[in-house]
């Protein structure tokens, strides 16, 4: 079972990204076009501004699988920002703060930083083009003596 479920693993942490991801990028944009209401933060207001572009950048970004640990290192750290300077000082628990949106997509983030993007990922098929076109100019470079 352990081998089965080891075999499923770069599928599984796909899904997670790409779940992650959309609602990641949905709380952005949601944030910056106000797209089930709310009010828009004005364009370079700190930090509610940059934080709906992050989210919605960064989110977009894991969702496809692309430069995903970079954009979930930036994600993560917004997302810890957002936690300890908006919610933790109301109560120390994020149940009591209301912080536990922003936690979640920090752990999570986190977590894809050190996985990667697992399947489905834009990242391996440039990865795979990119080694392929590497070993193909190497086996045609003439050999000297």
């Amino acid at each position: 079972m352990t081998g089965r479920l080891n075999s499923a693993q770069p599928y599984a942490i796909g899904l997670f990204r790409i779940v992650v991801g959309l609602l990641f990028a949905c709380h952005g944009a949601n944030s910056l076009f106000s797209t089930f209401g709310g009010q828009t933060p004005e364009a370079g207001t700190w930090p509610g501004w940059y934080a709906a572009v992050i989210e919605l950048v960064g989110g977009s970004l894991v969702l496809l699988g692309l430069g995903t640990r970079a954009a979930a290192f930036i994600s993560s750290g917004a997302m810890a920002y957002a936690y300890f300077k908006v919610h933790q000082p109301q109560a120390l628990w994020p149940i009591e703060n209301q912080g536990e949106g922003a936690a979640m997509y920090c752990w999570a983030m986190f977590l894809l930083i050190f996985t990667g993007s697992g399947a489905f990922g834009l990242d391996r098929l440039f990865t795979k083009r990119s080694a392929a076109r590497g070993r193909t100019a190497a086996d045609q470079t003439p050999v000297t003596a």
